[in-house]
């Protein structure tokens, strides 16, 4: 079939954007022709930037385009802040636009919060009215969705897909890393990530390990929380352990990015606030344990998967971090777990099947047997 997909996309900076770009390659795989509608800025193969987001003709600028491309049927990746001013309230817009031509139309909500102020419950109460069928990554969200709108049959969980890689060798290496136990903190920058309190713990950390490194990859996102950053640098050069702290600086491009992930052993992730984690989703394809906090997304992942542990107070940190550092049979029975929970469960291949099984509930044309073929030219 021939989808349409409403998202940011790389090299935009932008979970969402990444995570489309994966399910964009898993379903062309399986035979699908897909397009990609996005803002100005993103690029690739049938990929058309076509609106700046807030501007006030958004919803008519990427319908408009979509017509063109007569979709079988269109998937918008729903964020809060993608869809312009009033919590983005063009979506409503862009989703009756395309129901009043009957293209079916299905929205994957990125974050789902258990309370829910006015605004936010208005705009998600329109999109769940409106949309062919909605799709989250946890069946907690299902739950709440469910709670506040009803309509459970329209409802379906997909997990957020992973990819199946390697660990690249001789990782620690390239980074001058070898024979260190390496304890990596990636992503973005941003406040709600907690960051700032594992560099804090590093001098206690360090009283249990004398070759632990903790490796800091990112940046900010755009030019947002630039006090936070300068705070945030300043704790790391200021740090008692500042020579047990390394720090890569980038938007890193696919092949770096990897390489940092391999050469770690344990990643943490001490949020917050927030809700899926594409860093999480990178943990699991490297194989990698985590160390989470408390957020009820973690403590869902993590039960299913099996492969870290939960912290809510420093002391858990501490403890958590040095135990997976110290303890190779626990690392490596969670490296399994792993495993074994991305191959059977969360592959994109999997992930994309789930998809293309839900979109064929709603894409109900009279087609009889004819079969949707579509090649990318092999030799190119």
């Amino acid at each position: 079939m021939r989808i349409g997909f409403i998202s940011t996309y790389p090299p935009i900076e932008c979970g969402i954007g990444t995570y489309t770009s994966y399910l964009n390659e898993a379903l062309k795989k399986s035979g699908n022709e897909t397009f990609v509608i996005a803002p100005f800025g993103a690029k690739g193969e049938r990929v058309f930037p076509a609106y700046q987001p807030g501007s006030d003709a958004m919803a008519s600028q990427i319908f408009n385009i979509t017509a063109e491309l007569t979709p079988d049927i269109v998937h918008i990746q729903h964020e809060f802040g993608l869809y312009g001013p009033q919590r983005g309230v063009q979506v409503i817009e862009l989703i009756v636009r395309y129901r009043l031509e009957d293209i079916p139309v299905v929205t994957t909500f990125h974050t789902v919060h258990s309370e829910l102020k006015h605004q936010k419950e208005t705009i998600l109460r329109l999109i769940v009215s409106e949309s062919s069928t909605v799709i989250v990554h946890e069946d907690y969200q299902k739950e709440i969705l469910v709670k506040y709108f009803g309509q459970e049959d329209k409802i379906h969980v997909i997990p957020h897909g992973v990819r199946l890689v390697s660990n690249i060798k001789g990782a620690k290496k390239k980074l001058d890393l070898e024979g260190k136990k390496v304890l990596l903190l990636c992503g973005y920058f941003r406040p709600s990530k907690g960051f700032m309190r594992i560099v804090d713990l590093m001098p206690e950390i360090c009283k249990y390990s004398d070759d632990i490194i903790l490796l800091v990859a990112g940046k900010s996102r755009k030019l947002e929380y630039s006090e936070y950053k300068t705070a945030f640098y300043e704790t790391i050069n200021n740090s008692p352990v500042n020579d047990k702290i390394v720090i890569l600086r980038g938007q890193f491009p696919q092949h770096t990015f990897d390489t940092i992930m391999s050469a770690s052993d344990v990643v943490c992730l001490p949020y917050e606030a927030g809700g899926q984690s594409g860093i999480m989703a990178q943990c699991y394809a490297f194989h990698k344990p985590v160390v989470t906090s408390n957020l009820l997304a973690f403590r869902k992942s993590i039960e299913q998967s099996k492969s870290g542990l939960i912290c809510e107070t420093d002391e858990d940190y501490v403890k958590s971090i040095i135990r997976i550092i110290e303890d190779n049979d626990l690392r490596q029975e969670f490296q399994n777990n792993s495993k074994k929970y991305v191959e059977n469960q969360v592959s994109w291949e999997r992930v994309a099947k789930a998809h293309i099984s839900v979109y064929h509930q709603d894409v109900k044309v009279p087609y009889g047997k004819a079969k949707y073929v579509y090649w990318e030219d092999d030799e190119n």
